[in-house]
């Protein structure tokens, strides 16, 4: 009996642990193409056009209305690469982003979590391009994910795009995979389409975050949200401030969209509550309001939450009312 009966605890145990393993979410493989090469290598207009043919998604990625000639594209880039300055940032950029492992890694896990909440999730392919930023940043569609990477060369870099220094700090190897993973989010961030005021924007920035979030736990908050940890922290703890302003002025309802860009839009500071308050701060306490849900209703679900456009209900359930988490 006591044979038999250790028989059965080790089965017992084994399925168990393989309960275990099959409901953890498992890691994707990830492999990332490295166009820029193919780009580098051209000896002419017409191996581009080629390219060009070849990848269709190119003409997204570079913003080719339809009824263009393929040529204006071709002809530019190809005086692009071949420029020996460009070739030489190419090499900088080669040494500092490597083989892209950290991204290749994060990507993975994030992928995983995404496929574990949301079945039908197919793996994009990864793509890395160096234009002269003639290409965007990043470009992300189902089915594949391109990155500009002499966006992300960093301050260091030779050349960085042409944007405003509260931007260009979002523009680092290290925000490429939270920038990507609010991409991808915004296919399952269901939003209220009659639903026009700032609250509503509010939230689906919320839910957003909340989804790189989950899907990417070790991303630390300021890499999602593209603050400081100065200014997150400065924010963060004056919060009620800042809630108090938005209900003394009625925001959260109001709908004309010069006032919700204020508060929602890119901006140095939000310089209507303070100088040190960062800018797209609704985009912030839109996040906390989701966030504050989560920790009333523990059991939602990543699929739940991005498909609730009860905004109402959500800031309602929230019990937010400009508490810091421990409150």
């Amino acid at each position: 009996m006591k044979s038999a009966f250790y028989s059965l605890l080790v089965l017992f145990s084994i399925c168990l642990a393989f309960t275990a393993c099959k409901d953890q979410p498992q890691e994707i493989p990830v492999t990332i193409r490295r166009l820029e090469k193919e780009l580098f290598a051209a000896k002419s207009p017409a191996d581009l056009d080629v390219l060009l043919q070849k990848n269709p998604f190119l003409r997204d990625y570079f913003g080719i209305p339809k009824g263009t000639s393929d040529s204006l594209i071709t002809n530019q880039l190809y005086s692009n690469v071949s420029n020996p300055d460009l070739q030489k940032f190419n090499e900088e950029l080669q040494t500092q982003f490597g083989d892209l492992a950290a991204v290749k890694t994060q990507l993975q896990q994030a992928f995983g979590q995404i496929k574990a909440a949301y079945p039908d999730f197919k793996t994009p392919q990864i793509i890395t391009a160096v234009t002269g930023f003639m290409g965007s940043d990043l470009y992300v569609s189902d089915s594949v994910i391109v990155i500009g990477l002499d966006y992300f060369g960093g301050s260091k870099a030779k050349y960085r795009p042409q944007l405003y220094d509260y931007q260009l700090r979002r523009y680092q190897q290290e925000y490429i995979v939270p920038a990507i993973l609010f991409f991808i989010s915004q296919k399952y961030n269901k939003v209220p389409t009659e639903d026009q005021t700032l609250l509503a924007d509010m939230i689906w920035y919320g839910k957003g975050f909340e989804f790189i979030k989950h899907v990417s736990p070790e991303t630390p908050d300021s890499l999602i949200i593209g603050y400081s940890q100065t200014q997150l922290d400065d924010v963060y703890a004056s919060q009620q401030d800042v809630w108090a302003y938005f209900l003394d002025r009625k925001l959260l309802y109001q709908t004309r969209d010069a006032e919700k860009e204020r508060f929602i839009g890119e901006r140095p500071a939000t310089v209507e509550i303070s100088q040190y308050c960062p800018g797209a701060v609704a985009r912030w306490l839109g996040w906390r309001i989701v966030s504050r849900y989560l920790q009333e209703k523990p059991n939602t679900q990543l699929g739940e939450l991005m498909a609730n456009t009860n905004v109402r209900q959500l800031l309602e359930e929230s019990k937010y009312k400009g508490q810091k988490d421990e409150e």
